[in-house]
């Protein structure tokens, strides 16, 4: 047995290490690593890849187009999320800045940061997250168009630090490589996990009571082409006094079988999808009830989603108003502002206007009488 001992000290980057030491031996023998294994290996590059779950995006996609509600759901919170609206000090800078966003090239036809922000905000909820790009315009004086990627094309590398990161695309060869401009790119997980990076995607849960629901309303169409279409079972069986006398039975094949009624377990499926949406059902054209209006608390929960929404594109918003501000050789900082959610009728509103003017008055008619 050999005499040495352990040692601790603290080395650059204040990490504490543990060393054995003996004689003759000054090498390290083990390292106090948190939470993330540094151990050496062959395929380090590989290792720091964090793999896209594919199929999983696919399935999502699939939902969607199977079930109404669910793009209906995804649309509705497209539009309540828009508004967005951009502050600066100086307004000659903000008033070119508005501009700028009124008329940036989205892609496909569609121009301004709203388009951009649908598109962006649709892969966010659908896939969980979502990837744009700044495109520079020549000479780098301008943006020339905000593009939004497909996410399933895109792979993150983590950095030697927790809190940096990389995206990767396909290069010529079809691997997956760092892609040359980071800083030109935007990226937005929805809920992220401590597990990977890409986000939590807002029809998780759902692909198993769609799956239920898709099944349900494939067996009542194939029992109402049973319906439309009769088939016959004919049974022929011989008579007791004659060959001549036959005893003939026709039925129709299917129609002791009763039809099962749908209503209940179509509706304990929808409520639970709707509840993943958080949307009142009314708004997704499900009239459960026919007296059913959008409470108080249904406004207070649907704008609370909207503004969670809304605080998740902020900093894109940002990004790309910092981008456009630098490469004009402004030194301008800007505020993002949202217009406000309005969920409330018109004559709620007249209402509760005209009630606010009715306690203004008898309050001014209060102060009136005290000072006589």
């Amino acid at each position: 047995m050999c005499a040495g001992g352990w040692e601790k000290g603290l080395h650059k980057g204040g990490v504490v290490r543990l060393k054995f030491w003996k004689r003759g031996d000054t090498g390290l023998a083990a390292q106090a690593v948190q939470l993330r294994s540094r151990e050496a290996h062959p395929f380090a590059q590989l290792r720091n890849f964090t793999p896209q779950r594919s199929g999983e995006l696919r399935l999502y996609q699939a939902v969607r187009e199977a079930v109404p509600v669910v793009d209906a759901a995804v649309c509705k919170l497209i539009r309540l999320s828009g508004g967005v609206k951009v502050l600066c000090d100086d307004l000659e800078t903000q008033t070119a800045l508005r501009t700028f966003l009124e008329r940036v090239n989205a892609g496909r036809g569609q121009h301004g940061i709203e388009a951009f922000l649908s598109q962006y905000l649709d892969s966010l909820l659908v896939y969980g997250g979502a990837v744009g790009e700044m495109v520079p315009a020549a000479g780098n004086r301008t943006l020339a168009a905000l593009l939004c990627g497909r996410l399933e094309q895109v792979e993150l590398r983590e950095g030697e630090s927790p809190l940096d990161f990389r995206i990767c695309g396909p290069d010529e060869h079809g691997s997956m490589a760092e892609l040359p401009y980071q800083e030109l790119l935007l990226f937005t997980p929805l809920h992220p996990e401590a597990a990977h990076p890409y986000g939590v995607s807002m029809l998780r849960g759902i692909p198993f009571m769609a799956d239920i629901l898709m099944k349900i309303y494939h067996t009542i169409g194939v029992n109402w082409e049973r319906c439309g279409n009769v088939r016959f079972a004919v049974t022929c069986r011989d008579g007791e006094g004659s060959a001549a006398q036959r005893d003939v039975d026709i039925r129709v094949i299917g129609a002791d079988a009763p039809v099962l009624d749908s209503q209940v377990p179509v509706r304990q499926v929808m409520e639970q999808i709707v509840a993943k949406t958080g949307i009142p059902p009314f708004m997704l054209g499900l009239n459960w009830n026919s007296t059913e209006r959008m409470s108080a608390q249904q406004a207070d929960m649907l704008t609370t989603e909207i503004t969670a929404l809304r605080r998740t594109l902020t900093p894109v918003v940002e990004k790309i108003c910092r981008m456009w501000l630098r490469m004009q050789g402004s030194t301008e900082t800007v505020t993002v502002d949202w217009e406000d959610i309005n969920l409330q009728d018109e004559v709620e509103e007249a209402k509760a206007e005209l009630y606010r003017e009715q306690a203004r008055k008898l309050r001014n008619e209060n102060d009136l009488a005290e000072k006589k």
